[in-house]
């Protein structure tokens, strides 16, 4: 199990609305990343594989070759193929400058084993991100 990074965990605390627990096991099972503007997270249409919390910087949610959203700091990316285990809905560009945790599926499983209510709060987040679009 990774370190814990204080200064990924008082980022989280602020632009997430994760209890103290919940961050301190994202901290611990995500890696910091740091991603180019206009580089693309991840493609539509291609397995789920990973998943993304934005902690600074913004991204532009693409589906049919059409900008649906954009999105910032505290923003979870990625997990609506990995709970619905499906290819993905849409692509993923930065805008900016990213930093950002990374999660491997297998961490999402094990953070949402060990930690239902975050399980809970992904399954929902899909499920409200699904039907606005």
């Amino acid at each position: 199990m990774a370190k814990l990074d204080p200064s990924v965990v008082e980022t989280l605390k602020a632009v997430t609305d994760f209890d103290e627990t919940t961050v301190k096991a994202l901290a611990t099972h995500g890696t910091l990343v740091n991603v180019p503007a206009r580089w693309s997270l991840m493609w539509e249409n291609t397995p789920a594989d990973k998943a993304y919390i934005i902690l600074e910087g913004d991204v532009v949610i693409r589906k049919d070759n059409a900008d649906i959203a954009e999105l910032g700091p505290g923003a979870v990316i990625g997990e609506i193929a990995l709970v619905n285990r499906k290819l993905r809905s849409a692509s993923v560009f930065a805008l900016s400058p990213l930093k950002a945790l990374h999660f491997t599926d297998e961490a999402i499983a094990a953070l949402s084993n060990d930690n239902p209510s975050f399980g809970e709060a992904l399954k929902q987040a899909a499920a409200d991100r699904l039907a606005s679009d």
